[in-house]
């Protein structure tokens, strides 16, 4: 073998490498993201609990969760325990994801959906951009932002960002 041809087999294996690795950390992002839905309808506090990095910031419209421990408390607390008990499903679609290393964006809508006298109704259509990050071979969630589409521009922003 020349030392041209030895040269292109090492680059060529470089680079599958590198491909290789970036699609097992999407398909590992993509498995976070969406153990989320499951987790939180099922009322388990610690699996959810999982996802997130100690320091956590989960940015809701409607209140902001600062580290794992309040992200735990809410799904074990009302009003999220009603939301189970009266039948919910948290419903995330296709996620793009971008990774640059050991951190990663993850951009989607999600759906609430509530059972009521009348079956199931859409509750709530939001924006969520998940920051991640990867430690000691993991990635978890540093910080989601979630925003319902309800027409402000925030919300919309959110979902422009998706790849940036």
């Amino acid at each position: 073998m020349t030392d041209t041809a030895a040269t292109d087999t090492a680059q060529l294996v470089q680079s599958l490498l590198a491909r290789v690795q970036l699609l097992e950390d999407k398909i590992a992002v993509q498995e976070i993201v969406t153990a989320y839905g499951p987790a939180v309808d099922a009322g388990d506090a610690a699996a959810v609990g999982e996802l997130w990095t100690e320091d956590a910031v989960y940015d809701v419209d409607m209140r902001t969760m600062n580290g794992r421990e309040e992200i735990m408390e809410m799904v074990r607390t009302r009003p999220h325990q009603d939301y189970i008990h009266e039948g919910c499903g948290h419903l995330l679609d296709p996620v793009h994801i971008r990774v640059e290393g050991d951190t990663a964006v993850a951009t989607c809508h999600s759906q609430l959906l509530r059972h009521d006298e009348n079956g199931f109704r859409v509750w709530r259509v939001t924006a969520n951009r998940f920051e991640l990050v990867k430690n000691d071979g993991r990635w978890r969630i540093r910080r989601r932002t979630a925003r319902v589409l309800d027409g402000r521009d925030e919300a919309r922003e959110l979902l422009a960002r998706a790849g940036r």
